[in-house]
């Protein structure tokens, strides 16, 4: 039987069978000796037992996995901004967009708090640069049906700076999510003395992973983007990346860079640019051992 984990607990995998029914299972030993980890997200083939409960025998190829925290086929990022108070740093938005767009997640920017502050400026740029880009309010619900549109039949994550209002959008979408997500942390002593799984709860059609590693822009929680990838994760560079003079163009400094000209004539928005700068100066940073770690 194929099916989806859709939470990890102490050792066990809950897998959804698309039918109504969680079954409760155990890995096989033949995954941890082909040093295979099941993680929430996987499409794992399963064996029911008599009991009802199952074991995982085998888990399909992955389109993405995030080390932390350990979720995998996470089919878009949900950025949740905003212009009013507090208003997010757009540097913030691009290091989570070029992390989706590294891990094959595609990036949708969600503007809240619209109805205090539009941040039509922020949401043009974005929109430019080829995101799907959405402005929202959690308190009059506009853009409400075009952002449950967006989420539905797909696997989501959170992300977004503290007050953006993450868990109001996501009641705005499924009234009652603040509250299951709190049931099942009050069942586990969340916050006490046990370490915060991950898990996928149905919202608006769709699958949205309620983990910490997503809850903010940690850059701890994440992977380093490998400063060779970088300009790979900005999605506007594509058209310029082969039009340099010098092969092996960093797009940083220098003679003959098409990136840096695109940018220079309005085809690339500074603000864009200097965010991909700003990111490779940290990624020449970090040590070869911790790029390779994290493969």
């Amino acid at each position: 039987m194929t099916g989806r984990i859709v939470k990890a607990l102490s050792g066990f995998y809950y897998v959804d069978l698309g039918d109504g029914s969680v079954i409760p299972c155990r890995g096989r030993g033949k995954l941890r000796h082909q040093r295979i980890t099941p993680l929430v997200g996987d499409r794992v083939e399963i064996t029911v037992t008599e009991d009802g409960t199952g074991m995982v025998d085998a888990v399909h190829s992955r389109k993405n996995q995030f080390q932390r925290p350990a979720v995998a086929n996470i089919d878009q990022m949900v950025i949740v901004c905003s212009g009013a108070v507090p208003v997010t740093d757009p540097f913030l938005i691009d290091r989570m967009a070029a992390m989706a767009e590294w891990k094959n997640c595609e990036p949708l920017i969600v503007f809240n708090k619209c109805d205090l502050e539009r941040a039509d400026e922020l949401t043009a740029l974005y929109r430019r640069a080829g995101f799907v880009t959405l402005q929202v309010s959690a308190e009059t619900r506009e853009g409400v049906e075009s952002l449950a549109a967006a989420i539905s039949g797909k696997v989501s994550a959170f992300t977004g700076n503290s007050g953006v209002g993450k868990s109001s959008i996501l009641n705005a979408l499924q009234p009652g999510f603040g509250l299951e997500v709190g049931e099942v942390s009050e069942k586990l002593g969340r916050g006490r003395h046990t370490t915060r799984h991950v898990e996928l709860f149905p919202v608006a059609g769709g699958l949205v992973a309620d983990t910490p590693g997503f809850s903010s822009f940690d850059v701890e929680q994440l992977e380093a983007i490998p400063k060779g990838e970088l300009a790979a994760a900005f999605r506007e560079f594509a058209p310029h990346l082969n039009g340099c003079r010098f092969q092996g163009c960093a797009h940083v400094k220098g003679r003959g860079c098409a990136v840096r000209k695109a940018m220079e004539v309005g085809e690339i928005a500074p603000s864009r640019y200097r965010s991909y700068v700003r990111l490779y100066e940290q990624a020449k940073e970090i040590p070869d051992w911790k790029l390779e770690r994290n493969q």
